[in-house]
């Protein structure tokens, strides 16, 4: 298992210039967990693909399903008092916290392409490039 956060699942779900890189993480962890936080991040990247029509309604609405099915038995709820004392220590957002701290807890890597969240968290957070190495 590893936790991704929603640059990875856009990667893997949506298309972009990374999804090769994407489809290689999944081949190689098939088990990806995230903070329910994913579900709002995801919907507004959906918003941006719809409105420059990269994506038709139903496309966006069966890409928002199959991540939630694959995530389904792996979402959590992560502890505003984790995600505090990560904000504390970093320059991060919460959002991107909330990544890490979920990470942390269950203790497996955070694939990420976020550059800032891995400059703030080496120790938990990985490139999808060195995750496959």
């Amino acid at each position: 298992m590893i936790v991704v956060d929603n640059s990875v699942l856009v990667y893997f779900w949506l298309p972009s210039a990374f999804d090769d890189l994407a489809e290689a993480v999944k081949g190689r962890d098939k088990v990806w967990a995230s903070p329910i936080l994913w579900r709002a991040e995801f919907r507004n990247v959906l918003a941006g693909y719809l409105r420059r029509k990269v994506l038709t309604e139903a496309e966006a609405n069966a890409a928002y399903l199959n991540v939630q099915k694959d995530l389904s038995a792996n979402e959590y709820s992560v502890p505003t008092e984790r995600i505090i004392k990560l904000v504390l220590s970093s320059d991060c957002t919460a959002y991107d916290c909330e990544y890490v701290a979920l990470a942390q807890d269950l203790g497996v890597p955070l694939v990420t392409a976020d550059k800032q969240v891995l400059r703030a968290f080496p120790k938990t957070a990985v490139s999808m490039g060195k995750f496959l190495k």
